[in-house]
């Protein structure tokens, strides 16, 4: 089956004010007079190349330091969206400027899911794939061109000794006994820590703004840090990295983003993204105009944990089997429990942007999910808690195809078949001794159907020395089976599933559910205002998955790994990416017909 990601590029986008503001750019050719010179470069090298073809240039810039989560999938979809629909790129940009937390599994990963969310960076003959650490001799180079103008010195404290002097959100900062270093002194210091000839913490690069201001991120940030390790792409050649939020402006600028658009955690560090980018322009380092920072808010979703702190922590002490356990909100595990790039989509679409935070409903992600898989899954029958239907009356040895169809929406997708025996797997649930009231499946002297088969009465059932029904007993009607003449004069109010059981086949079905049971995993509300931290483990749901023995109809065997079907009654399931084998493909359940716990209180 294909997995391909729906084009949605024909639907008219919801409107926001990302989109707003973009508008409003194109419509006053902000960007017209921009030119590319087809890789990221500094000004000179962008002005000598041709009129840039992209209308806006956006990115996604994961720092390689783990895998992407629900969160980046919202991001992706934004920024690639949002230069698809304007006839713009979007760059997948690594932001590896630390060399101590990135490895390239990462890289890898993180590569694998934006292709699987069904986005490219590689558009008319441009290949948008970056590392921020090639930029590294353009960083440097910025730093030394603050160095040379006046806007950074050396500083020669301790870490605590600059936290000390920082000030606080209500009183001013104090400046720093080395920020009158001259220019030659910062420029020889800054060179011998590139050498290597300091340890590490002996300096740092800080920017000269005010150490007055009333934004804290402007009281002379660090800008490069002395650091002797070893990096995942450029080796030992450098002991000198940058700070992020002088790498990440610069980065931005050198790939001629029109729209920087971030999470709205980085909206106090703006003014320092705006600054540092007017002082390189004055140089004339970069082109204008410059690269606008927008923020927006990150994803909060129910019954989810985004912290990549408590994600290591679910890891490492094992309450998931890995990164890609399909409880898991990482996109390697959201693949493997069979949600699909069009439902991230679609979810994407559906809770927009906006700049207030605001807690979206599990429901409707789950929600998503469902309407596009029950657009594209075929249908198929499994019988997972089986108890053994006996029809007596039909011939032992003998059996028959009934014909279902994979797609009761599609029906060019044809029917198959579905053996059928003397013996057949129905659901237990499916049949009571004494029945309740209104209960319409199989009883003693009660007629149903099996669905796509036929009406069998139901004539008794056999027991074990505890009690416990073993087997049922029926008889069929001949002249019913469905699509036959004359089948239709049965009305009958029961419809059962089945599998034969000489033509089935068992098979292990894991069958997961949320992985925690709070909708605010580590908190609660106390009263009526006040929010209560405590240990997000003692929210685990202790029923977010259970591995069964199912009976499973026979074309199932032939199921490919992430070949999807709703199995009727059950929901929608896939096969799992590394355990099917050719021929043994063992199942995982997405999600569920309906909604279960909105109704069950949780």
């Amino acid at each position: 089956m294909s997995n391909a990601p729906k084009d949605t590029s024909a639907v008219a986008p919801a409107t926001n004010f990302i989109r707003n503001i973009i508008d409003a750019d194109l419509a006053a050719g902000k960007h017209a007079q921009r030119h590319w010179s087809g890789q990221p470069g500094l000004g000179a090298q962008q002005m000598a190349g041709a009129p840039d073809p992209a209308k806006i240039r956006t990115r996604f810039p994961p720092e390689p330091n783990g895998y992407l989560h629900f969160g980046h999938a919202k991001s992706i979809c934004l920024n690639f969206g949002l230069a698809r629909d304007y006839a713009g790129r979007c760059h997948l940009r690594f932001d590896d400027t630390n060399p101590e937390k990135e490895e390239k599994e990462y890289v890898d990963s993180i590569i694998d899911s934006v292709r699987w969310l069904g986005f490219s960076w590689q558009d008319e003959g441009e290949n948008n794939l970056y590392y921020a650490s090639d930029y590294f001799d353009w960083m440097v180079a910025c730093a030394e061109y603050l160095i040379a103008s006046g806007n950074a010195y050396v500083d020669s404290h301790s870490a605590d000794e600059m936290r000390a002097n920082r000030g606080t959100l209500t009183q001013a900062g104090t400046d720093s006994p080395f920020r009158e270093r001259s220019i030659e002194e910062n420029m020889n210091l800054f060179k011998r820590m590139q050498a290597g000839e300091f340890p590490d913490g002996a300096h740092i690069l800080r920017a000269k703004i005010d150490m007055a201001s009333p934004n804290i991120n402007l009281r002379d940030p660090a800008i490069y840090r002395i650091r002797h390790a070893t990096h995942h792409n450029t080796g030992a050649k450098w002991c000198v990295y940058p700070m992020y939020t002088f790498a990440h402006p610069i980065e931005d600028a050198l790939e001629n983003i029109t729209h920087s658009i971030c999470t709205l955690e980085f909206e106090d560090q703006r003014p320092f993204y705006e600054w540092l980018l007017e002082r390189l322009a004055e140089g004339n380092l970069f082109q204008r105009p410059l690269p606008q920072q927008i923020e927006f808010s990150r994803l909060n979703l129910s019954y989810v944990i985004l912290s990549k702190r408590k994600l290591i922590q679910l890891v490492e002490e094992k309450h998931v089997s890995g990164w890609d356990d399909p409880r898991m909100p990482t996109l390697v595990g959201a693949r493997r429990r069979g949600y699909t790039p069009e439902g991230f989509q679609l979810f994407a679409d559906r809770i927009g942007v906006s700049k207030s935070d605001s807690l979206i409903d599990y429901v409707l992600f789950e929600d998503c999910m469902r309407e596009v898989l029950n657009e594209a899954a075929e249908r198929r029958i499994a019988v997972l808690d089986p108890l053994r239907l006996i029809v007596d009356n039909y011939p032992e040895g003998q059996s028959e195809d009934c014909f279902a169809p994979n797609h009761p929406l599609k029906p060019e997708l044809g029917k198959r078949a579905m053996p059928f025996g003397r013996e057949l797997w129905i659901e237990r649930e499916d049949f009571m001794e004494v029945p309740s009231k209104g209960y319409r499946r199989l009883f003693p002297g009660n007629t149903a159907r099996l669905r796509h088969g036929f009406v069998v009465k139901c004539t008794g059932c056999d027991k074990d020395a505890n009690g416990n029904v073993i087997a049922v007993h029926c008889e069929y009607l001949a002249d019913s089976k469905s699509g036959t003449p004359g089948s239709d004069n049965y009305k009958v109010k029961g419809n059962l599933h089945w599998v034969s059981v000489a033509h089935g086949y068992a098979a292990e079905v894991r069958l997961y559910d949320r992985l925690f049971a709070h909708p605010a995993p580590g908190s609660y509300r106390e009263g009526d205002r006040i929010d209560v931290e405590r240990d997000f483990l003692d929210d685990l749901n202790t029923g977010s998955v259970q591995v069964i023995s199912a009976w499973l109809e026979p074309s199932l065997r032939q199921a490919r790994a992430e070949d999807r079907f709703q199995f009727e009654r059950h929901g929608y399931f896939v096969a799992d990416r590394f355990d099917s084998k050719d021929g043994a493909p063992v199942f995982n359940r997405t999600v569920t017909l309906k909604d279960s716990w909105t109704k069950s209180g949780n």
